[in-house]
């Protein structure tokens, strides 16, 4: 594919390198793909901090350990911002994937609600970094590369549509377009309505933003975001709406689209080493093992499945769904809960939102070098980059899971037993908001009809193993109820 003429005095090493001809990419849409991938994934620079970090001890929601302390949220949001940049960067110059990597949502949960208040939060975090060493040696034995290549090609496409469905509802949830209804699970805007201005600014911005992509224009999706932005800073500039202070769809999310007193701040890292092992000392040893067990599935999964979808979006896997230096990019991918543990920031794993950069061209990892170095630049531009509320940034979760469905019609719903398991993969996971939830459910469902219509012998033995694994993740509570 020839190059264009602005590539050609400076392209040609980075070409080289990063095999962007090879891929049919230019540098042009990678650092455009790199841009659009930050910005879709800037809110975990504000979220990270809210849900494992609190201002005060005494406020409320305040997340406290068994001592009583907490997390700074300054603190939280500058090394969440650090460890993302850096393992970012890692991933895109080792393994050459546009694959990013932040503060795993759903584990920072499971660390603030369920694991910290039973203990120090530095042994917390011990036990994030044993997770991200367990990883790691799964990784360096070459056994979660195994189960990757395991997987049956139907499982692996339904990861896919399960992603992109799960990244579309997280786009409509943040937004405030889907929330939690009364007498239902989940409802349309405020009772039913869209009757929002941040709403109805997110309902703009994904119309003009899925004209733009069904259009072929190029940079859509980042032009869209910033179109919305723009509009987000007129709207709340005349209606003067205000943050959503936790109250979803009543005001501003995870942003606020107005330009703001201070645009450069010294990080604080000193929460940077703030670890140790004392979990085993702290709660039974058992009660130990049993989260970190909880910790482990869940990272190794929710990247399995990740970068499986990721990789068949951005063209990368080949007709058995496998990815080229797979191997390097699970490394990486186990040293984020290693550095995420270390850092205090959580364990860091690589994001669905990457698909947003893949849709908007990115196919190498110079993008990672983008939104890496964008990140460690956020560090100090926090504030400036706050102004981009979730509301702007949100239909692109959502025109990417569109693009990430179409792969279903490569399943095969005329054979029950793929159907089921690759149904349950896809529902699953944006049902229960978790990756890894969707993955067991069609892996165990996989292999118990193989086995009940005379087909045990064709599932793979690692698939087996798994699928016990997930039966044993599932009955957890049980198990560690009956164990204490």
């Amino acid at each position: 594919m020839a190059r264009t003429s602005t590539e050609k005095p400076t392209a040609k090493p980075l070409d080289s390198f990063f095999k962007i001809s090879e891929r049919g990419s230019t540098v042009g849409r990678e650092v455009r793909g790199g841009l659009v991938t930050f910005v879709t994934m800037a809110y975990i620079i504000v979220l990270n901090p809210l849900i494992l970090g609190s201002f005060s001890a005494e406020g409320p929601g305040a997340k406290t350990d068994a001592t009583g302390a907490i997390l700074g949220v300054p603190q939280v949001a500058a090394v969440t911002a650090l460890v993302a940049g850096v393992l970012t960067i890692l991933m895109g110059v080792v393994a050459n994937f546009p694959f990013a990597l932040a503060a795993g949502l759903g584990i920072n949960a499971l660390v603030a609600y369920t694991i910290a208040p039973q203990m120090t939060w530095a042994a917390a975090m011990g036990l994030v970094l044993v997770n991200g060493l367990v990883v790691l040696l799964l990784v360096v034995t070459g056994v979660r590369k195994m189960v990757f290549n395991a997987v049956p090609p139907p499982l692996k496409v339904g990861i896919a549509v399960g992603i992109g469905l799960f990244i579309a509802l997280i786009g409509l949830v943040d937004a405030g377009f889907v929330t939690p209804g009364s007498g239902t699970p989940v409802q349309l805007g405020i009772n039913g309505s869209i009757a929002s201005w941040p709403t109805a600014v997110f309902v703009v911005t994904l119309v003009v933003m899925a004209i733009l992509v069904a259009r072929g224009v190029k940079g859509a999706i980042l032009l869209g975001v910033l179109f919305g932005t723009v509009l987000a800073i007129v709207v709340e500039a005349i209606v003067n709406a205000g943050p959503s202070n936790g109250e979803i769809a009543t005001g501003w999310n995870l942003g606020y689209p107005a330009l703001p007193d201070d645009v450069f701040g010294i990080p604080d890292l000193s929460l940077l080493g703030e670890v140790n092992f004392d979990a085993w000392v702290q709660v039974p040893a058992i009660t130990a093992a049993l989260l970190v067990f909880s910790l482990v599935l869940t990272d190794f999964f929710d990247t399995i499945g990740t970068m499986t979808g990721l990789g068949r979006e951005a063209g990368l896997a080949d007709k058995d769904g496998q990815l080229p230096n797979v191997g390097k990019g699970l490394f990486i991918d186990s040293l984020g809960a290693v550095a995420g543990g270390a850092a205090s920031a959580s364990s860091n794993t690589v994001y669905v939102e990457s698909a947003s950069g893949i849709a908007e061209g990115a196919r190498t990892g110079l993008a990672n070098v983008v939104t890496g170095l964008l990140f460690i630049a956020a560090m100090f531009f926090t504030p400036l980059y706050e102004v981009v509320p979730i509301e702007a940034a949100a239909p692109a979760l959502v025109v990417v899971g569109a693009l990430m469905i179409r792969q279903i019609t490569e399943i095969d719903f005329r054979d029950f037993t793929v159907a089921l398991p690759a149904f349950l993969t896809i529902v699953v996971m944006p049902f229960t908001y978790s990756i890894a939830n969707g993955i067991g459910a069609g892996f165990v469902s996989y292999v118990v009809l193989q086995a009940a219509t005379g087909r045990a012998r064709t599932v793979h033995p690692l698939m087996w193993v798994v699928s016990v694994a997930f039966v044993v993740y599932f009955a957890i509570g049980p198990i560690q109820a009956a164990l204490s």
